[in-house]
């Protein structure tokens, strides 16, 4: 019986889009990882986490420091993850049934789907406020125009998030295919962007000496006391996407591809952080204080040139990286809950229309909220769920996967586990998360008071996370493993021949 037949003839839980991909599907060469990443790094929210360490009192090479070992150290979980993708072609979801269960991989899913929505909601609000400033001076002098305490923003700012999220839900209408297209020039039009941007700041601030001499705001120990919340939210500003990494390298052609396109990401991250830091540092020179979002900069500097090709240039890469960043994940989330109900449209269409759930226009409003509240907390619950599905895979089932089996419903399968659930993966999880959870409620402001432990433990809650899962995951399931199994293990097979 060939192969094709044998994918009809297994139960599926998903159909088409979440199908392995076959090697025809195999055409994503290096440059076209390194160019995924590329442009995802070089967008707003990148710039303003690198420029908030200044204003939180850093020098502009301390954030360096932070920043590029920040992604170092997520390189690693990074190609980890990876691998499984190229090799058996199988996206996030279906990965995740291998650790979690077939129906159980649904949790970690839809945390993931969760985080997208948020980020979506930022990207697109970063989007509107750049309408925001093509408006006329007088309309921002009019009463609707005017923040209203209840809200947290204007009617006119809500307005233009309103507009931006239309603009790319009518992009999404036609799929992927226009995005992409666009994709291969919204990266070199931010680096254009950001070194016209850079130039403004060197000439303004009157040359590097100026610009990159101000002095750290910190003593010693209150720097150290800001470097571990500061290195895990940069850790965590891509730790959602490291994690569904799989739904992009699926389409790579080998694992050498996927390595040499991703490995540049501390390199890019490094430099355009410098912009950021260095632009950051010159604000302080030019307007007396700093600002890290580069679209209050904007706004200070607000001319013909600037609305004629910054606004609309970052309007585009906006779209083009919001989307596949934010919209891949929980749309295949949902058409792997319901295939017969949800298209990728109507995923992302629901995803879309949840990010408003989020308020992001609250999350983005300074860094204190983004960075050390929005990117730590989600953070914790990425690094768990990221290292049960690598110790699964590289120490349980030492990279063999049945791909047959993650996509049986049959009772009988390996990755049924316990009604379809794996309770190690499951209770590693939720032990993992749970001392992390009172220094988040803390940092909301709900308690008032708490030990430096368990706030120490927030400040650092992906790497916390991250490895006490992955001890209770390989633990639990070596020891008590076999007990909350109902499946058989069999021998690997895969959809098609894997890639190395």
């Amino acid at each position: 019986m060939g192969t094709q037949t044998r994918i009809h003839e297994v139960p599926t839980t998903t159909k088409g889009h979440l199908q392995p991909t076959t090697p025809a599907d195999r055409t994503s060469t290096a440059w076209d990882m390194a160019s995924l990443w590329i442009g995802l790094i070089f967008g707003v929210p990148s710039y303003y986490i690198a420029g908030s360490l200044v204003e939180e009192g850093m020098t502009w090479w301390q954030g360096i420091i932070i920043v590029v070992f920040a992604k170092i150290i997520l390189l690693f979980p990074l190609l980890l993850t990876s691998h499984p993708g190229t090799r058996y072609g199988i996206p996030f979801p279906v990965l995740a049934r291998s650790s979690f269960g077939i129906y159980g991989a649904h949790l970690p899913s839809f945390l993931r789907a969760l985080v997208a929505c948020g980020w979506f909601g930022i990207e697109t609000w970063i989007g509107g406020q750049a309408i925001y400033l093509l408006l006329p001076e007088f309309i921002k002098e009019w009463a609707f125009a005017q923040t209203l305490d209840w809200l947290g923003t204007s009617p006119a700012e809500l307005i233009c998030y309103v507009i931006f999220w239309g603009i790319q839900l009518l992009l999404l209408l036609n799929g992927m295919k226009g995005i992409k297209k666009l994709e291969r020039y919204s990266a070199p039009i931010l680096v254009l962007l950001a070194f016209l941007l850079f130039t403004w700041a060197y000439l303004k601030a009157g040359g590097f000496g100026p610009m990159l001499s101000q002095p750290s705001q910190l003593t010693p120990s209150q720097f150290w006391y800001l470097f571990f919340p500061s290195l895990t939210a940069n850790v965590g500003s891509w730790a959602a996407v490291a994690l569904t990494i799989p739904d992009f390298t699926r389409y790579a052609k080998s694992q050498r591809d996927q390595v040499l396109g991703q490995f540049i990401i501390p390199i890019v991250m490094g430099c355009f952080s410098f912009i950021g830091l260095a632009v950051t540092s010159s604000t302080e020179v030019i307007f007396g204080y700093p600002i890290s979002n580069p679209i209050t900069l904007l706004s200070k500097i607000s001319n013909s040139f600037t609305v004629i090709l910054f606004i609309p240039a970052i309007t585009l890469v906006i779209v083009t990286t919001n989307i596949p960043a934010n919209i891949v994940a929980p749309a295949n989330f949902l058409v792997s809950l319901n295939p017969r109900f949800f298209t990728f449209q109507k995923a992302a269409f629901l995803t879309s229309l949840f990010s408003l759930v989020f308020q992001p226009w609250k999350i983005f409003s300074n860094a204190d909220s983004f960075v050390y509240t929005w990117l730590i907390s989600y953070a914790a619950i990425i690094g768990p769920v990221c290292s049960i599905i690598l110790t699964d895979y590289y120490i349980i089932r030492r990279t063999i996967l049945n791909v047959d089996g993650l996509y049986s419903l049959n009772h009988t399968s390996e990755y049924y586990y316990c009604k379809g659930w794996n309770l190690v993966a499951v209770s590693s999880l939720v032990i993992a998360v749970a001392p992390i959870v009172p220094g988040f409620v803390h940092k909301l402001g709900i308690l008032k008071t708490l030990p430096e432990a368990l706030i120490f433990i927030y400040n650092v809650g992906w790497f916390f996370g991250f490895f006490m899962a992955a001890f209770l995951y390989g633990i639990l399931s070596l020891r008590l493993g076999p007990k909350f199994r109902v499946g058989v293990p069999s021998s690997s097979s895969s959809l098609h021949d894997p890639l190395f």
